[in-house]
């Protein structure tokens, strides 16, 4: 790998994380948006599958639909832990603080390592063990004053999300060779069709929904999609270890865009957060350093 290519997959996935980031300050931009859960889903999942598919034939051209067919059970399976986790995501965030929600998807990395161990029979070493303890520390931590309304159901939400990315990450160890992108594409279309179904397969519900709320849907899948394809253009350029670290630029980028009065949010997260939240960080940063002493080997 060139000392170019590496600048290259830095600066994208950087800005994969960086466009992920922009997620909290959509939701919190949306007019009660717990009252309109699942039209926010159908939106953002349409529109991740639209734009993906777009991006799938511009990259492949008219042939791109053959890899729906070498899809198997292991992207199906992925689809379905995307799609949870994209549902845990918003109904945490909806319910308690973009901090909480942001920080408990940081430790997605460990939960993904825990079901690598036993599902897939991967190695748990001792710095990813030692990070995952240092990471529950700080999630203890976050929800230990619920002073916050909707704290621990929130972090209990957050986690469920994180346990979806995480599950999803497995499928794709599981079956390298599964198109990622048509997962990710099955995971928007499920969460459009069961968000459809929740709602009686019944248009009446989003004329209830405020406009902004239909626009900023659709602009959070904008957000979503381009970072996935930032993503994979810088992925196989880089060691997962600097992947984990990168891809903290949505934690800490989404908590800062809430925060700051810029964005007209002014979300200040409470002190047992940001301490929580501040751990979990230190030990992604701690796995990721030492993941990368090991010089695991780089895809050319």
């Amino acid at each position: 790998m060139t000392k170019n290519s590496y600048f290259y997959a830095f600066i994208v996935v950087f800005l994969a994380g960086l466009s992920w980031s922009f997620g909290a300050v959509v939701v919190r931009h949306m007019h009660e948006a717990n009252l309109y859960v699942f039209q926010y889903l159908f939106y953002r999942g349409f529109s991740i599958a639209f734009i993906l598919l777009l991006y799938l034939l511009i990259k492949e051209g008219l042939n791109f639909y053959k890899n729906f067919f070498k899809i198997g059970i292991s992207g199906i399976l992925g689809g379905i832990f995307l799609a949870t986790a994209f549902t845990g995501f918003i109904y945490s965030i909806t319910i308690t603080t973009a901090a909480v929600t942001l920080f408990m998807l940081a430790a997605m990395p460990f939960i993904a390592a825990i079901f690598g161990y036993f599902i897939l029979g991967e190695i748990l070493n001792r710095s990813t063990f030692i990070a995952m303890i240092i990471a529950f520390i700080g999630v203890c931590v976050m929800i230990i004053n619920d002073s916050i309304s909707g704290t621990v159901l929130g972090a209990l939400l957050g986690f469920l999300s994180a346990t979806g990315f995480a599950l999803y990450t497995v499928t794709i160890r599981w079956k390298p060779e599964t198109p990622k992108f048509t997962t990710v594409v099955l995971a928007g279309l499920f969460c459009s069709f069961f968000s459809f179904l929740l709602l009686d397969f019944s248009f009446e519900p989003f004329t209830s929904m405020p406009i902004k709320n239909s626009y900023l849907s659709l602009l959070h899948g904008l957000f979503v999609a381009t970072g996935l394809i930032l993503y994979s253009l810088g992925a196989r350029y880089l060691p997962s270890a600097e992947l984990a670290l990168l891809s903290l630029m949505e934690v800490v980028g989404g908590v800062i865009w809430v925060w700051i009065p810029i964005f007209g949010i002014n979300e200040a997260p409470g002190l047992t957060v940001l301490i929580g939240g501040l751990i979990i960080t230190i030990a992604v940063v701690y796995h990721g350093y030492s993941t990368k002493s090991k010089n695991y080997p780089v895809t050319q």
